[in-house]
């Protein structure tokens, strides 16, 4: 928090983000029973609700846990000792996927390309060709939230299936910004946590895992296996119950918020969350580059979840978050492992509108400013705000 407690706060981080005063309000309520009729409602309620957002079939498997318990959920399902798996990453979280396989013991075939490059499908295409053994599964990142970068899910998803694996997408940050119809892509496996677009509290991990996959995991279940809580098979099976259940306690304040939270994310619907993300992620890229500074990663109108600007030479890098966050209330991310102090990450998933970029940009170009850069007041707020009458309207998700 601010040393002074009189400057409001914003938060502009890719995770936690804003909650919607209802999904703060619903928190409050006194506790339920996880085994009481009243939260058993909301349960089946809500899996219902994750799916439409996943826009799948398929059970959403949960687990109380952050999102990195549904990523090692997929690793510890589909990742056997000594048998070869691939991962394709081009950031922190990609890497992420690496480090778990490897704790699980597979052998790791890693496409490991430089920070903020997308992951072209021919490259994993020419990695997978060269594996010695074919892949079970093949791990990769739908928003890589340390850079910025969205990666071509559908494209990807292609190239695993056509060396016959299964194909683990880290749709953390990006689901319910970004569009991903897995069933009509038909990804594997989409795994995603509650405390990024989902418009929650951390907490609750998801996974949505297709027959094919589970199959897969099924294969290596049971004694020995190695897994029990995050064990598909033993969530499924609850989860199938009518009314659906839970093989464990389910964390029953979070439930509520995430069943009022899809609500207001079907309210506005899909079609037009994506809009709103897209409209944005335009504004704030406007913003970075009315200030001269580089857009961090690719050109790429599906970046919506976070924009990443290289800070410029001659700043203290690592200062211009701490500026941000300490003299104007706003706290933006930095960089991450070998970006530490290189850019700044203005998050615009879940509960973000057209202001809170304005507020943010401002705040950046404000803290350039303190730092000795030459910069032009007003001109980052200025060209979101023409970013956004150029649309024709500054959105706002429902609230």
């Amino acid at each position: 928090m601010s040393a002074n407690p009189y400057i409001k706060q914003y938060l502009m981080t890719a995770g936690p983000t804003p909650l919607p005063p209802a999904v703060s309000g619903v928190m409050a309520e006194p506790i339920a029973y996880h085994r009481a009729p009243a939260f058993i409602e909301v349960h089946a309620s809500a899996l219902a609700r994750l799916r439409e957002v996943f826009q799948t079939r398929n059970e959403v498997l949960s687990f109380a846990s952050s999102g990195s318990g549904a990523l090692e959920s997929a690793v510890a399902n589909l990742a056997r000792p000594g048998e070869p798996v691939a991962v394709a990453s081009a950031g922190k979280f990609g890497e992420r996927w690496a480090e778990l396989c490897s704790a699980y013991g597979a052998e790791l075939t890693h496409l490991d390309l430089e920070w903020g490059e997308a992951i072209a499908p021919g490259e994993l295409e020419r990695t997978l060709a060269g594996m010695e053994r074919p892949p079970r599964a093949v791990f990769v990142t739908q928003s890589e939230t340390s850079t910025g970068v969205v990666h071509d899910v559908r494209a990807l998803t292609e190239v695993a299936h056509g060396h016959d694996a299964v194909i683990c997408v880290d749709a953390v940050s990006g689901l319910g910004a970004v569009d991903l119809p897995q069933d009509e892509w038909e990804v594997d496996v989409v795994v995603a946590g509650s405390q990024k677009s989902l418009m929650c509290p951390p907490g609750l991990a998801f996974a949505s895992v297709n027959e094919r996959a589970l199959a897969l995991a099924a294969e290596s279940g049971g004694e020995g296996s190695g897994r029990y809580y995050f064990d598909w098979a033993r969530t499924a099976e609850g989860q199938a119950e009518d009314p659906p259940n839970s093989p464990f306690t389910p964390a029953v304040t979070l439930w509520r918020a995430l069943d009022v939270a899809l609500g207001l994310i079907l309210e506005e619907g899909l079609p037009t969350v994506f809009e709103r993300h897209g409209l944005l992620a335009r504004a704030a890229r406007a913003g970075v580059e009315a200030i001269g500074l580089e857009r961090f990663g690719p050109d790429d109108d599906d970046a919506n979840v976070v924009t990443a600007a290289s800070l410029p030479d001659g700043v203290d890098g690592a200062a211009v978050p701490k500026l941000m966050r300490d003299r104007y209330g706003v706290t933006a991310a930095g960089g991450q492992g070998r970006l530490k102090g290189k850019i700044v990450r203005i998050a615009h998933c879940g509960y973000f509108g057209a202001f809170d970029i304005v507020i943010a940009l401002t705040a950046l170009e404000a803290a350039l400013g303190d730092l000795g850069a030459e910069v032009e007041p007003g001109a980052a707020a200025g060209a979101a705000q023409r970013a956004f009458a150029q649309a024709g309207r500054a959105p706002e998700p429902v609230a």
